[in-house]
């Protein structure tokens, strides 16, 4: 449980610093504002916000919707309320696959494996889960190649 909850708190941290050091994904993300969480079936998880060109981390779930949320946020002011509707939410069945999953070296394939073994549950937007993907690609290290595969000859 505390390596999946790390893992959720770091991510907002390194696509923060992806936004600020790569030039094409703060281009990919741009103004869009959306609002998301990853969590597990028990409950344990967090609540993302990007807007403006930031990725703002918060513990915790979005509250009934309807009713704002009391951010518990890096960043943000004690009490700002939060939107309560995320556009999507990825839930898992346990934090152990949770982890799995999110720190699988490949990506799409562990995704789409957690999805066909109900271990992922997808519930809102897909446009904008299908957006989300792309993002993450953003985090994968460039690719090698080797320098006889760069020679024009």
């Amino acid at each position: 449980m505390l390596k999946f909850k790390f893992l959720l708190w770091a991510f907002a941290h390194l696509l923060q610093r992806k936004i600020r050091s790569n030039p094409d994904c703060a281009r990919y993300v741009g103004t869009k504002k959306l609002v998301f969480q990853i969590r597990t079936a028990s409950g344990a998880g967090r609540t993302y916000v990007l807007q403006d060109g930031a990725v703002r981390s918060l513990a915790g779930l979005s509250a009934a919707p309807g009713r704002p949320k009391q951010a518990r946020s890096e960043g943000v002011a004690e009490g700002t309320p939060v939107s309560s509707d995320p556009a999507f939410t990825l839930s898992f069945s346990t934090p152990a696959k949770g982890f799995e999953i999110l720190s699988a070296k490949d990506a799409q394939p562990a995704f789409l494996r957690g999805v066909g073994s109900q271990d992922l549950v997808i519930s809102g937007d897909f446009r904008e889960v299908l957006w989300f993907q792309g993002l993450t690609s953003y985090l994968q290290p460039p690719k090698v190649i080797a320098a006889w595969d760069r020679s024009p000859f």
